[in-house]
């Protein structure tokens, strides 16, 4: 594995921190599901961590009411703390464990209290200004990729032990 050297207005993930930043977001965030806009904010943050794309937060209050219906699948993070999962519901359409977010995050990330995370490959489309996002590899990390982001990125086969 080799990192890929970023070019203009490029970041490497390799020179993410770890442990996460959280960080502002600069550029509108908007969300597709079943033919509408689930999501659409201006107050988002991004998660930055060493290997891994960013992921994505958007403010509870800037999501569809009613689309997010909670699960019991739970996760645990060893720097945010213990995830709770939602899917996804509109009209016919349903995408199981779509998002997620921090009801309690471990101290340092407590700007992601109130925040939800949608797995861009879970939903219809992602959008970080006009520009659609890729998803991460895999099935886990959550990261949204973006002409601005170089990698490689850890999530797909074989990136487990990066």
């Amino acid at each position: 594995m080799q990192p890929v050297s970023p070019g203009l207005g490029q970041e490497s993930v390799w020179d993410y921190p770890r442990p996460p930043r959280v960080e502002p977001v600069s550029d509108p965030i908007r969300v597709e599901f079943a033919g509408g806009d689930v999501a659409r904010s201006t107050r988002a943050v991004r998660v930055l961590e060493t290997s891994h794309p960013p992921v994505v937060y958007v403010p509870l209050d800037d999501i569809e009411p009613g689309v997010l219906q909670p699960t019991e699948t739970s996760t645990f993070c060893e720097f945010k703390g213990t995830a709770s999962y939602y899917s996804l519901r509109v009209g016919d359409s349903e995408s199981i464990d779509a998002a997620w977010t921090y009801l309690e995050p471990s101290p340092g990330f407590e700007s992601l209290t109130g925040m939800v995370a949608f797995y861009p490959g879970r939903v219809d489309a992602c959008f970080v200004g006009e520009e659609q996002v890729q998803a991460q590899a895999g099935d886990f990390y959550g990261g949204w990729i973006t002409s601005s982001i170089v990698g490689p990125f850890k999530g797909g086969p074989g990136t487990f032990g990066w």
